[in-house]
């Protein structure tokens, strides 16, 4: 990979010629506000030399910018060449390989055996009890708990936990099923518990690994340790109109029998590119053209974080056919899991009700994929109110961020060093709390995210199950869940098998590599597209010599208020999108899932009528 120098302030350069004329440009939000252009001499922009100077930066920025897509396209096949390894910044060692099991499932659980330069036992207090991160299965490969050093694995082996990560393969099992999935969890949590008597361990779920965990703590055998659920949906119903879109596009397209097909053409699999893609469509205004734009217009500074995060985005794993239908079903279109209605296996459904271990629920409001009303909406349906809570001898604890996004609660170092170190650090206080419902307050009076107690303190506000109230639809949600089960009845019988009978590996193949999410990333591979070597070999040189323009330079700025206006025009365009859909869902389904216009002023509380 090319170095490229970082972006530096240079001083202007002094005018060849005394001015003749003034240019007029708006400088700065508070000019602009007052609609007052603000007076620049041709020295500061409009002289030959400045233009030169800027458009000469445009060009080497735009072939960075195209050897740096070049570079993700490769990277991304070099990662499919060596089989999608786990992107872990920290040295591991096997433990238990699912696919050996009786029943297999595509798991494995590691042990981190080091952390930078320390091994495991310079690091480890025995004392404390064993964290077990879990990775969410949604289209992506395992890692992200895992990043990079400051991470939820970081944090947990800084705070002398001893740490075990739950990994996942490329490939399902044949023919493997969401019961199969719990079983291979459970087995690495009882492993874990004997390496470690009398911890219970602290599993942490991400995304879709948190309603695993949660189901295992609902099963008929549950769990004893504390779960921290990041993300996590567990009322898939639950949402703001307007806001969550996501919620409604299972009856607009019919119901699970789409998922149904996908699975088929992919000759039992279903491909994980499919999420990949829905999620970069939820806000296409910051998942595609802030990402691309602000790494054009700051390609000396992202450059390095941008290639870092897109080798574990465009690494996609595959589910099969079965679990994929069984998630969409039961969670997605039916919403079992709050009903107590989900099947585990023969003779075992999933009760919330029965859970016994403290819950950490972690949210945000930020999030557009687990709003708070998707991780908290449960808690209401399953108890009555909170004396049922108290009665059923439950902890549960909840805390929210105002802004950060679905990704940033498990990859940003800021959150990790705050939020998830508050967490680990006030597991003993969890343990001890009173049952009943609680939310947890961050009070960090120096700002520093990188502290420890008594920096900052943890308190916890008794809540009712009162306050945690949200409007769902439910009626119009049952219908959609009845249109879902007569679509995939019909196809399953009269489709589905001339689906199969057509579909072999070579289409199911050939299928996978015309994806879109990935096509547009080999196709500026050199392996795939020749002229790119050189824009390589131009990047190169570029890179030797490079001086870029200083952040403050005036035409930057206006290039930047540029891409602003861009990006708000798209994100009108989206927000017209998600109203014709909420709009199209209740003329089909006779009124939606919608929620009043306000929404519950983070983080108070959670009341929403």
């Amino acid at each position: 990979m090319s170095a490229v120098a970082k972006r530096v302030a240079v001083p202007d350069q002094a005018p060849l010629a005394a001015p003749s004329a003034t240019t007029e440009i708006n400088q700065g939000p508070e000019s602009e506000a007052a609609g007052a252009p603000v007076a620049v001499t041709p020295a500061v922009v409009g002289s030959p030399v400045d233009l030169t100077g800027y458009w000469r930066d445009v060009w080497e920025r735009n072939i960075l910018f195209w050897d740096t897509l070049r570079e993700r396209g490769s990277n991304m096949l070099s990662h499919e060449r060596a089989g999608l390894p786990p992107l872990l910044d920290f040295k591991y060692e096997a433990i238990l390989d699912a696919r050996r099991f009786e029943h297999p499932a595509n798991y494995a659980l590691l042990r981190i055996t080091q952390v930078g330069e320390d091994c495991w036992d310079d690091c480890v207090d025995l004392d404390k009890p064993p964290v077990v991160v879990v990775d969410p299965r949604a289209g992506h490969g395992p890692g992200i708990g895992g990043f990079k050093q400051e991470s939820e694995v970081g944090m947990a082996l800084h705070e002398g936990h001893p740490v075990y990560f739950v990994i996942f393969f490329p490939e399902p099992e044949r023919g493997q099923t969401l019961s199969d999935v719990l079983h291979a969890l459970r087995r690495f949590v009882i492993e874990v518990a004997r390496r470690h008597p009398n911890k219970p361990p602290v599993l942490y779920g991400n995304c879709q690994a948190g309603w695993a965990v949660t189901l295992l703590s609902a099963d008929c055998e549950g769990l004893t340790g504390p779960a921290v659920l990041n993300g996590s949906p567990l009322s898939y119903w639950a949402g703001e109109s307007g806001v969550n879109p996501m919620r409604v596009s299972g009856g607009l397209s019919g119901g699970a029998w789409l998922a149904h097909l996908t699975a088929d053409l992919g000759s039992g699999r279903f491909d994980g590119a499919w999420l990949a893609q829905n999620f970069e469509n939820l806000k296409p205004e910051k998942a595609i053209w802030e990402k691309y734009a602000g790494l054009f217009h700051s390609i000396d500074d992202e450059r390095d974080r941008f290639l870092e995060f897109e080798r574990w985005w465009n690494g996609f794993y595959f589910l099969s056919r079965e679990e994929m239908l069984s998630v969409v079903e039961n969670l997605f279109i039916g919403n079992r899991l709050e009903q107590g209605l989900m099947p585990i296996c023969d003779g075992c459904t999933a009760d919330l009700r029965r859970i016994r271990n403290p819950l950490v629920v972690f949210a945000s409001y930020g999030d557009n994929i687990t709003p708070p009303y998707q991780a908290l909406g449960w808690i209401p349906v399953v108890y009555a109110n909170t004396a049922d809570l108290k009665k059923c001898k439950q902890r549960i604890v909840f805390l929210t961020n105002p802004h950060i996004g679905h990704l940033g609660i498990f990859v940003s170092a800021k959150v990790a060093r705050l939020e998830h170190r508050a967490i680990l650090e006030s597991l003993g206080e969890i343990e001890a709390l009173p049952t009943g419902l609680y939310e947890m307050k961050i009070d960090n009076p120096t700002g520093d995210p990188d502290c420890h107690k008594p920096q900052f303190s943890v308190r916890f506000e008794e809540r009712g199950v009162e306050d945690v109230v949200f409007q769902t639809g439910r009626a119009a949600l049952d219908r959609v869940r009845q249109v879902s089960e007569a679509n995939e009845a019909i196809y399953r019988a009269f489709v589905s098998p001339w689906v199969q009978a057509v579909t072999t590996p070579w289409t199911a193949e050939a299928l996978k590599w015309l994806h879109p999410m990935r096509m547009s990333r080999y196709l500026l591979s050199e392996s795939f597209n020749p002229w790119m070597r050189g824009v390589a070999l131009l990047a190169e040189v570029i890179a030797k010599c490079r001086r870029p323009l200083p952040d403050n330079h005036p035409l930057l700025q206006m290039e930047q208020r540029t891409f602003d206006q861009i990006g708000d025009y798209i994100e009108q365009a989206r927000t017209g999108r998600d109203a014709s859909f909420e709009q199209a869902f209740k003329l089909l389904y006779g009124g939606g899932p919608s929620a009043p216009a306000h929404r519950p002023k983070p983080p108070g509380v959670l009341r929403h009528d």
